[in-house]
């Protein structure tokens, strides 16, 4: 059988697809198109743009009229995507406790409950009937309009927009810069379609293409659920991870699962209508669980050396000193994309692991830390996640044990890495080490 090495087809696939580089702007963008496509939106288009007077415009003063509609959409999500960015740490931090996990899945399964159709989320109607009413023709309507139309909208954008504000937040790096653009590129996403009909294009009729859609997102609701309930558990985040057949697996049930009928049948039709939409959309999100599982796994063959305790730190510590290595620490968590990142796509490269055979190689594990474990954090400079931390020979720790048992902060390490790293900088940042 042809053996598939998911950390290589995911670095072939898109190597910048990290918390801030390309492909989750890319990811963003697709979600706006899409989200488009709902029926919440898709049928507003053409009404939307008419209001705001694109419709009789010249070419010119629609595409201006247009631009100040998305501005106006592009200013909520940014504010709210910089406003979850800043909570990016604390947020993560409570990704490890299932006070906060299993609600959180509790909605992810009921926006997907939505999605298919099981009800309708969406504002009174006296304050549809008020939001409507805001904004109107020229530039400053047509911004006014586009700065409500997400509420508007909410039964359809409200889970997708949820989706990004959570995979800003577990990226853990506090960064609104990087928070608040993933937004403005979604919101310019979902623009894509009012720039065209202000500029003269037709769009399709609506039809059972926008239902099709929701499903779409419905399944990805049901993913997300598993995503954040995985972090609870070590055995659900290596169900099927097996380098030679688990992706093919996780695929081949997706593809199964569409053809099936998790896309475009439908809940509301006859009782067999309704069992064949249900097994296929069990087979879709099975399959996308697989398929996450081993793209987000790895088995690193360095030396490295999990530990839990100070004293671990201390035996490891003496050792590196009595060899005269460096020193290594990763701090890292089950809810941190970029730590997950460095793992799959910087850890994993066999030239990095050659060139780590020169250090002493230690990991910890901060999803639930302790007492101890805080202590290290903040003794070694690792409180912002991710944390790559590396110590030369010439820093004596041992010197220090002291400041690191009571949390106090050791000097600077010689380099450290608080970002997702590709391979390439990565080596080149260790070759000043000694």
């Amino acid at each position: 059988m042809l053996e598939l090495d998911p950390t290589t087809l995911l670095a072939a696939a898109d190597p910048d697809f990290t918390a801030g580089g390309i492909g989750a702007y890319l990811w963003a963008f697709g979600q706006g198109v899409l989200v488009d496509f709902t029926p919440c939106v898709y049928p507003l288009i053409p009404i939307t743009v008419s209001l705001f007077g694109a419709s009789e415009a010249s070419r010119g003063r629609a595409l201006f009229l247009a631009s100040a509609y998305v501005l106006g959409m592009a200013a909520l999500y940014t504010a709210l995507g910089v406003a979850v960015a800043f909570t990016g740490g604390q947020f993560g931090a409570w990704l490890g406790d299932w006070r906060v996990v299993v609600p959180i899945a509790a909605v992810m399964l009921a926006l997907a409950a939505s999605m298919f159709g099981a009800f309708d989320l969406q504002l009174p109607a006296s304050w549809q009937t008020k939001l409507n009413k805001v904004g109107g023709a020229g530039p400053l309507g047509a911004f006014m309009m586009g700065l409500v139309s997400g509420l508007i909208s909410a039964p359809c954008t409200g889970p997708v927009l949820l989706s990004l504000l959570t995979f800003i937040a577990s990226s853990g790096s506090g960064n609104a810069v990087y928070g608040g653009s993933l937004l403005f590129v979604y919101a310019l996403g979902m623009g894509t379609l009012f720039f065209a009909v202000a500029l003269g294009a037709s769009l399709f009729r609506p039809g059972p293409f926008m239902e099709y859609i929701k499903s779409v997102f419905g399944i990805a609701m049901l993913v997300m659920a598993f995503y954040f309930l995985r972090n609870l558990s070590k055995e659900a985040q290596t169900i099927g991870t097996e380098a030679s057949w688990g992706l093919w697996l996780g695929v081949g049930l997706v593809a199964v699962g569409i053809a099936a009928g998790a896309i475009h049948k439908s809940f509301h039709g006859p009782l067999s209508e309704k069992l064949i939409k249900g097994f296929g959309v069990t087979l879709a999100t099975v399959g996308a669980a697989l398929a996450m599982n081993n793209f987000m796994h790895v088995e690193l063959k360095a030396d490295w050396h999990p530990i839990e305790t100070l004293e671990q730190l201390e035996s490891e510590i003496a050792a590196a000193e009595a060899d005269g290595k460096p020193i290594l620490v990763d701090f890292g968590a089950d809810w941190c994309v970029p730590c997950k990142e460095m793992e799959t796509l910087t850890f994993s490269k066999p030239e990095v692991e050659t060139a780590l055979g020169a250090y002493q190689l230690v990991k910890v594990d901060v999803t639930d830390p302790d007492e101890a474990q805080a202590a290290m954090q903040s003794a070694l400079h690792g409180e912002t996640l991710p944390a790559v931390v590396v110590f030369d020979s010439e820093i004596q720790l041992s010197a220090h044990l002291d400041k690191i048992r009571a949390g106090e902060k050791v000097p600077k390490p010689t380099v450290s890495f608080n970002q997702f790293t590709p391979h390439e900088e990565f080596l080149e940042a260790l070759a000043d080490v000694d």
